[in-house]
């Protein structure tokens, strides 16, 4: 009975450890993964968090994915420039070439991982063959944008708007990184929004400018119609000017006839600046930013009216409603981008510059338009336009 008890337990023992090995082989490596986890893993959990409002665990998430893009390019400079201090590669100076082939050949996987990394992210072209070059950009490659802006999203959810400005801020000092370029409009549009909600009206005019204005130190123009760089080399007053008659002289049905622009981007920072410049008595620039995002508006409209019914012609903004009336999801633009008040604040503004045309043609179309709400019920107090300046800033 003895020698039985031993045998068991001894067989018991052996069965313990084939099990706890086994967990070491299966749980561990799994474990290890969850802490390994890419940062960009980390900043979609982030994101998951955020979205399902449970805000203090996002914020430690997006810190997690911050810090560990921070080590792993850390990392990689430190391989890469270990691999430069070898006695061997030193003599092969600044030609990125060679070392890529010393990496190659020595099969140095460490350097080899740092280049892999690099040029994912970076255009290999954009190094110009230069070992210093490619140094200074896996420093760069330290930032991270997105992780900053979620930051910023989530610190704003809780009401913290000085620290959500600050995150954004440093969003956009790299935001030469951004895995989207374009979506730098939208951490302006974050700023401006908390320098409205801060009442520092000047600040949000700047930021806002910025959006449509776009990357002149650079020589890249977001929005290239309203920067006069649109198929050719007129200067954008030039082009402002030659709308601006267009609507004065033939209305605002044969403006929206000759004239499209569809870059959505600039669409609310026009409209911002039109209502924030018409708040405070300057009418000629509200009625340019309002005659742009009037443009962009109605331009999506009728693109949108034309890809349902391809031999759709534009000719009445009547006519244009009529088609819009029955379809819920424009609708749902109609508002998204306050039509109706664009209108309504650009015929006033047309008014006070003395374009009194466009200004009665909008005017009347408002006041016919009984989907229009109070803008139409504004402009149906008063056979004519008046100048009316918003009562409340943007």
């Amino acid at each position: 009975m003895k020698f039985f008890t031993i045998n068991y337990t001894n067989h018991t023992l052996r069965l313990c450890v084939i099990i706890f090995v086994f967990c070491c082989f299966i749980l561990v490596p799994s474990f290890s993964q969850q802490l390994d986890r890419p940062w960009w893993y980390k900043l979609e959990e982030g994101k998951r968090l955020y979205r399902s409002g449970d805000y203090g665990n996002a914020l430690i998430t997006f810190e997690d994915a911050r810090r560990s893009r921070l080590e792993q390019f850390t990392r990689m400079e430190q391989d890469f420039i270990l691999l430069l201090s070898n006695p061997d590669v030193r003599p092969l100076g600044d030609l990125l070439e060679f070392v890529e082939r010393y990496v190659a050949e020595r099969r140095e996987t460490a350097a080899a991982a740092a280049l892999a990394a690099l040029y994912h992210h970076i255009p290999r072209a954009s190094l110009n063959g230069s070992v210093k070059k490619a140094l200074f950009e896996l420093d760069r490659l330290k930032a991270y944008p997105e992780a900053e802006y979620w930051l910023g999203e989530t610190y704003r959810a809780e009401g913290e708007l000085a620290m959500a400005l600050r995150q954004y801020e440093r969003a956009l000092q790299n935001r030469a990184l951004l895995e989207i370029p374009e979506f730098d409009i939208e951490i302006y549009y974050k700023i401006a929004d908390i320098y409205r909600i801060r009442q520092n009206y000047q600040e949000m005019e700047k930021q806002t400018l910025e959006i449509v204005e776009g990357r002149k130190a650079t020589g890249e123009l977001r929005d290239n119609l309203w920067m006069g760089n649109a198929g050719g080399r007129s200067s954008p007053n030039q082009i402002r000017v030659a709308m601006a008659r267009i609507l004065e002289n033939e209305g605002i049905n044969r403006f929206l006839t000759l004239y499209r622009h569809n870059y959505t981007g600039t669409e609310k920072a026009h409209r911002l600046l039109g209502f924030y410049y018409g708040s405070t008595s300057r009418y000629q620039l509200a009625a340019e930013h309002l005659m742009f995002a009037f443009l962009i508006q109605n331009t999506v409209l009728v693109n949108e009216v034309i890809r349902r019914e391809f031999d759709y012609t534009f000719s009445t903004l009547e006519d244009l409603m009529v088609f819009i009336r029955s379809r819920s999801e424009l609708n749902a633009f109609l508002d998204d981008t306050e039509y109706y008040k664009t209108a309504y604040y650009l015929s006033s503004a047309l008014y006070a510059s003395g374009k009194t045309r466009p200004a009665r043609e909008l005017w009347t179309f408002l006041a016919n338009s009984f989907d229009s709400g109070e803008w139409g019920n504004r402009a149906r107090r008063s056979a004519t336009p008046y100048i009316e300046r918003p009562l409340e800033m943007p």
